[in-house]
């Protein structure tokens, strides 16, 4: 089957190199002609663990191939997936913009029927958009299907190559088979295929989301409960992840949640709401809750030095959002170094893969350290904001033999407090009790 994929970030290129390793060819399509370049030279544009590989295999067996000419990708081609960017208005709402466009060269250049599917979250409404955009320009048939992706940072291509479902939104048969032969490698074992109408599905991505994140902000929530009643949100978090009907994913306090879909989503579904004249008003609690949690590791160290970081040296050890990928936006991190910044003090940080990203937004306001312990050297406290697996178990006595001052802030609760202050470390962490 001829694929064609306009759009080659993150979700866009984990989708060609899934569907080419299938056996299927497959045509990536994007404006940006440096990154078309570097995709041709074997530079992924993104960090995702064994995205490079996959990558290099299909392009090597010429099932993916690399282009900036859109209708050179749609000629021929029997699925064509729009992964372009949706980025937030400054309302809020998506930025629907460039998938219009998209649509648009794609219905221009179609040279037979296809199904034009719609991979980028979008909100609801947007399929009837993007097909009355193309049946404008269009001179042959098409079906305009909603196929949100459910993919990780830092586990994508596990995700694509074994999804826990496949969500479809068409009324179009025609449309629901050519996807379902499309998916039929990726499902053999159970049919995980959900076809439902347009607008279901795409609300069902945002849904999805927001139950995530909301899940977080909850447990943010209550650790900030347990440290003013003196409990652990880490023994909370056991006991209600206990409940078959809870379970216990998503159930982990920290510094709030960042990256390219959480934030972005969750305010796209409140303008949604907005729209139709609806208030989500738990969804607007989530995203209170996750602002004011980004602020709190940054009120904490602050607090334990006295309202003055002047002169002080904090090392930050991780930058991306979460442990896997290089993506830094909306990372709790920049807010924590922010504040640091502001307050006066002097910040080093590390992380095995996002520290050039960091460098592009803040140039040299802080110091950056491939070693972690060199990040931590004459420090007067270390904080933890992405629990990469280096970061999980170092060793606390060469740490603490090289700091100034053996404080830590542990903003994913991944290490013991009892532990730490038994070997003479001031611990802060998030909901571990009254901070001693």
């Amino acid at each position: 089957m001829k694929i064609c994929v306009i759009g080659t970030g993150y979700v866009g290129l984990v989708a060609g190199a899934g569907f080419a390793d299938m056996g299927n060819d497959v045509v990536c399509c994007d404006v940006d002609a440096q990154k078309i370049d570097g995709l041709k030279r074997g530079v992924m544009p993104i960090y995702e663990p064994g995205l490079d590989k996959l990558v290099t295999l299909n392009v090597t067996e010429g099932r993916l191939t690399f282009t900036t000419d859109v209708p050179h990708g749609v000629a021929g081609a029997e699925v064509i997936l729009l992964a372009v960017g949706t980025p937030p208005g400054p309302d809020g709402s998506a930025d629907l913009s460039f998938i219009l466009k998209a649509a648009e060269q794609v219905g221009a250049a179609l040279t037979g029927w296809s199904v034009v599917v719609t991979k980028s979250t979008v909100p609801v409404g947007t399929g009837d958009k993007i097909e009355a955009i193309i049946k404008k320009v269009a001179k042959h048939e098409f079906a305009v299907t909603s196929n949100p992706e459910f993919l990780k940072e830092g586990d994508a291509v596990a995700d694509f190559m074994k999804p826990d479902r496949v969500v479809v939104g068409t009324d179009d048969k025609r449309a629901v088979e050519t996807l379902r032969a499309l998916y039929a490698p990726f499902t053999r074992t159970t049919d995980r295929m959900l076809v439902m109408d347009r607008r279901s599905a795409e609300l069902t991505k945002y849904a999805a989301n927001s139950m995530l994140a909301t899940r977080i902000s909850f447990m943010n929530d209550l650790a900030n409960l347990c440290e003013l009643l003196g409990a652990d949100i880490e023994l909370v978090r056991r006991g209600m992840g206990s409940d078959a009907r809870i379970g216990p994913k998503f159930l982990f306090a920290g510094p709030g949640f960042g990256g390219s879909c959480f934030p972005k989503d969750l305010r796209a579904a409140i303008s949604t709401g907005r729209e139709v004249g609806y208030k989500l008003e738990v969804l607007d609690a989530v995203v209170a809750v996750n602002e004011r949690q980004k602020q709190r590791l940054g009120e904490k160290i602050i607090t334990h030095f006295g309202g003055d970081l002047s002169g002080k040296r904090i090392a930050v050890w991780g930058l991306a959002f979460k442990p896997g990928t290089d993506d830094i936006r909306e990372a709790p991190a920049l807010v924590l170094i922010d504040r640091l910044l502001t307050a006066g003090a002097i910040v080093s940080a590390s992380d095995p893969v996002a520290i050039e990203a960091v460098r592009k937004q803040l140039g040299d306001r802080i110091k950056y350290d491939e070693s972690h312990y060199e990040c931590a050297q004459g420090a007067d406290a270390l904080a933890l904001l992405t629990e990469w697996n280096e970061f999980r178990r170092p060793s606390f006595e060469r740490l603490k033999s090289i700091m100034r001052h053996p404080v830590l802030f542990d903003g994913r609760n991944v290490w013991n407090p009892a532990e730490l202050r038994a070997a003479g470390f001031t611990y802060y962490g998030i909901g571990r009790g009254k901070d001693v």
